[in-house]
């Protein structure tokens, strides 16, 4: 068991598999859930994460107003958020620096790039070289959403982590080879919901949203 505040891959793995309704709708409590599990991910490496950390405890915080404001019983699911959001009008939406699509849009950016590392820690050796893993994550989902400064000053960052076995040992599961079992569990549920997500603002052409 991890200790109260501590991340645990248990808690992540539980919070997505309960996301995805057997109608393909995504949840916002579980999703929420599912985030504040990987911020502590986050958080545990130090501050080496903490401009992405940072960045994602603000979007989680605004959609949590949203769940418990007026017009909460719209922001229960996923689908639910853009049906209304979109009935509202295009200039409200695009208008609202705090709109729902707009604040899950930057999560769900940030999710690829969490989706990706875990993978390439879950498919790596024990010499892989983390920075390496990171980077290419990184490059692959959010660095094409920041400005060269944050991308210059996320790669040298990355040159910092511990290794692939620090990494496994925070999971919280048991030795490395438990924690890279329970990957394999976490990350299709992980996928799901980043997949239905992208079909879902997609359709609705939500991805490009300022």
């Amino acid at each position: 068991m991890a200790a109260a505040g501590a991340f645990s891959l248990r808690e992540v793995l539980d919070a997505f598999r309960g996301c995805v309704t057997e109608r393909r709708e995504v949840l916002l409590e579980p999703y929420l859930s599912g985030w504040w599990g990987l911020i502590r991910f986050l958080q545990s490496l130090g501050a080496v994460f903490g401009f992405i950390s940072r960045d994602a405890v603000a979007k989680v915080q605004i959609m949590e107003r949203h769940r418990r404001g007026e017009q909460g019983r719209h922001y229960e699911s996923l689908q639910s958020m853009v049906e209304f959001e979109l009935s509202q009008g295009p200039g409200e939406l695009r208008g609202r620096p705090d709109s729902g699509c707009r604040t899950v849009l930057r999560l769900h950016r940030a999710l690829l790039w969490l989706q990706l590392f875990l993978e390439g820690l879950r498919t790596g050796h024990r010499e892989s070289r983390t920075a390496a893993i990171c980077t290419d994550s990184y490059n692959a989902s959010l660095a094409r959403h920041h400005p060269w400064v944050v991308r210059k000053a996320a790669t040298l960052a990355f040159c910092a982590l511990p290794s692939r076995d620090a990494f496994l040992e925070v999971m919280n599961v048991g030795p490395p080879e438990q924690a890279v079992h329970m990957l394999g569990e976490a990350i299709p549920y992980i996928q799901s919901v980043y997949g239905i997500t992208q079909e879902l603002f997609a359709r609705h052409s939500l991805l490009d949203l300022p």
